[in-house]
């Protein structure tokens, strides 16, 4: 007897049950390893060159790019890290960057210099702008700080090189560190690996080459950078009365452990009473009390419809009272994207990470007008409208369609409403009940 081509009861909520499992279960997997379909190929590659050999020091350059196209590296920056792996091994000088601390340097107390750092894991830090000019390199002094790829491509590089004594041996591949880190949330570092050595031409005639390079490889992951989302999505429509606002508790919940905010009515703290981190790290967000508890709140709103356009506005709100958000980007994907006629107010560039799909692209702001998202107050916001042309045979205001389908903040995935919850049309309800209601008999007609 063939089996039914169906399931029934307990095997169908089976079936169901496993399809969501494997789907969270898929998930949690690129979230944690990093990986992001919006950006396939995103990673931060740091480039270490062997440059010049002179006794038993070397000139190590190393570099370090952001190849993502619209993560950027905020403050306070990259604090990048090694484990030597000779106790002997120091750095003796050090141009466009420094050391964060120097460590024991007594058994070179003879030296006519002590080195500039004697630590096994020294932490190095970028220089801010203006350093001295003799302690300058190429591509330095940017406080830590990277651009995206396709915010400002001069701004994603930035380098420093210094001067290695190797101790008891010569022999690179045996100096070479291990144990690499960024000291940023939510980045991992693979080992490091030799590559083809790097060529460069002064004069664009001779070319030169380093003697070793070796690169290492880091990835970022939103799951192991914070426990808990960062943003979320609150959606209108012009042809609704209703505000589907963001999700409850999409990032934290009143009265748990660390969840700190300012109750309404509260007076918001003065500058000075404002929490302070130590140097070179973050400080923890604090942001009105809400039933979401988002530091950033973008809303989409379906403004008006037009013969041939429909129009939308984007919204994009600071809660946090203690950070402004600076060379923030936002990452839309909708199918309707790939018609956008005019934008207002904001920078934009589609995101083709899959060929001929273009259903995604990239939000950020004007420099020196809108780049910066100031904190919480009556500035603490950026919004732009945005015209698209209707797509004949795919739009509609029906289901939903004109909601985004994901939206991410500075990289990091924003909570959306459940689609359930969406704005709806006024006769959408009316007009789903009398067809139902006929198939229903064309059913029953036909079994009796």
């Amino acid at each position: 007897m063939m089996s039914p081509p169906f399931l029934f009861g307990a095997q169908r909520s089976n079936a169901v049950l496993f399809i969501i499992f494997i789907s969270s279960l898929v998930t949690s997997f690129s979230l944690s390893y990093g990986y992001d379909s919006l950006d396939p190929y995103a990673n931060i590659t740091i480039t270490w060159d062997f440059r010049l050999q002179t006794g038993s020091t070397y000139d190590i350059k190393v570099s370090i790019y952001n190849f993502q196209q619209f993560r950027h590296l905020d403050r306070p920056g990259w604090k990048l890290s090694w484990i030597w792996k000779d106790d002997d091994q120091v750095i003796w000088d050090m141009w466009g960057a420094e050391a964060m601390e120097q460590g024991n340097c007594s058994k070179f107390r003879s030296s006519p210099q002590l080195p500039h750092c004697c630590k096994k894991q020294p932490v190095i830090i970028d220089f801010l702008p203006g350093a001295p000019y003799n302690k300058q390199f190429s591509n330095c002094c940017k406080g830590g700080e990277l651009s995206s790829m396709i915010q400002d491509s001069s701004k994603f590089l930035s380098a420093f090189q210094m001067n290695v004594g190797f101790g008891k041996t010569n022999n690179i591949t045996e100096v070479m560190p291990t144990n690499f880190t960024l000291g940023i949330p939510g980045y991992t570092c693979g080992d490091a690996f030799l590559v083809l050595p790097t060529r460069s031409s002064p004069d664009g005639r001779r070319w030169v080459q380093t003697l070793e390079t070796w690169n290492v490889t880091c990835m970022y992951s939103q799951f192991r950078a914070s426990p808990s989302p960062k943003c979320c999505v609150s959606l209108s429509a012009f042809y609704n009365s209703t505000i589907v606002p963001c999700p409850k508790c999409s990032c934290g919940c009143q009265g748990l452990p660390g969840a700190k905010c300012l109750k309404s009515g509260e007076k918001s703290p003065h500058l000075l009473e404002l929490p302070r981190a130590q140097e070179n790290e973050e400080v923890p967000p604090l942001v009105t009390c809400s039933h979401h508890m988002c530091p950033i709140r973008v809303h989409w709103h379906v403004k008006q419809s037009y013969k041939e356009y429909w129009r939308v506005k984007i919204t994009i709100t600071n809660l946090n009272f203690v950070k402004n958000y600076s060379s923030w980007s936002l990452v839309v994907q909708h199918p309707n994207l790939r018609s956008v006629t005019q934008l207002f107010s904001f920078n934009y560039h589609p995101l083709n990470a899959y060929g001929n799909i273009n259903d995604t692209g990239m939000f950020w702001g004007i420099k020196s007008y809108n780049d910066m998202l100031l904190a919480s107050g009556q500035s603490g916001n950026a919004q732009s409208e945005m015209l698209l042309h209707k797509d004949p045979g795919i739009f509609t205001f029906r289901e939903g369609w004109t909601f985004p389908r994901r939206i991410s903040f500075n990289g990091d995935e924003c909570v959306m409403p459940p689609p359930d919850e969406y704005p709806t049309l006024p006769n959408s309800a009316t007009t789903s009940r009398p067809s139902l209601v006929f198939f229903s008999f064309l059913i029953l007609a036909f079994v009796f």
